[in-house]
């Protein structure tokens, strides 16, 4: 029914092997998250007892969407998945990409989560500059289809859409694309050409569906712009001020 590993670090080789159970619990909460419906048990012995922990996400990233936002999301959680096939390179082999996805929006929680075959992607790689792709292009267009900027403005950015999200990735792949041996981040062209393209068409598809979210959407994007703009403009002035003393 399974396997049973025992593992000892090498004092030589590690030099402290006090290991925290925080980071086990994190890893393992991690785990339970993008491997829905597993529980993953946490045994640790303190003293001559053992104390155990279990994890458990019958939904998966859906739900840990919903324990991250909480009660403050202003639009309905929203969760997508789509299969994809191509390649990095002519001389590559095909890959097939499944893409899993769940996100909100709110007004007091900001948060993003990368995951890559199992993998918390730490630094990202090329889902993140998918979502900041994806995300920019499509609420830029709905943007200016609806005449929401005022003359002149300039358009937004990431940081603007990213102030108000609440998202997270679960990715899994048939070829392994992962920068280095760390796994912390994934480098794949294909991967981020077919999840940039993922998001444009299922936010356009969103923003036709859910019209009334999509405006209080759009509307927070544009504030957190024009805030950070605000703030931006007065750093500068408060530097110049200073500078002329």
């Amino acid at each position: 029914t399974g396997s049973l590993f025992h593992w000892k670090p090498d004092k030589n080789v590690f030099t402290d092997i006090n290991i925290p159970a925080e980071y086990y619990r994190d890893v393992l909460r991690r785990q339970a998250v993008v491997n829905k419906g597993i529980t993953f048990r946490f045994r640790n012995q303190v003293g001559n007892k053992f104390e155990t922990e279990e994890y458990l996400y019958m939904d998966g990233i859906k739900q840990y969407l919903d324990e991250l936002a909480g009660d403050n999301s202003f639009t309905m959680p929203v969760f997508w998945e789509a299969e994809r096939r191509g390649r990095d390179a002519d001389n590559r082999p095909e890959m097939k990409l499944k893409i899993t996805t769940s996100f909100c929006f709110s007004k007091s929680v900001s948060h993003i989560e990368y995951y890559h075959n199992s993998s918390w992607l730490e630094h990202g790689g090329s889902p993140d500059r998918a979502v900041r792709a994806g995300f920019v292009a499509a609420f830029d267009k709905f943007l200016r289809d609806n005449n929401k900027y005022t003359k002149n403005e300039n358009k937004i950015i990431f940081q603007d859409v990213q102030d108000s999200l609440v998202l997270i990735t679960n990715c899994f792949s048939t070829i392994g694309c992962f920068e280095n041996q760390t796994k912390k981040s994934v480098n794949s062209k294909f991967t981020q050409e077919a999840m940039t393209s993922f998001f444009k068409e299922k936010l356009q598809i969103w923003f036709i569906e859910n019209k009334q979210e999509a405006e209080k959407a759009a509307e927070q994007v544009l504030i957190n712009k024009r805030a950070r703009e605000s703030a931006e403009k007065a750093k500068s002035n408060v530097k110049k001020n200073l500078t002329a003393k």
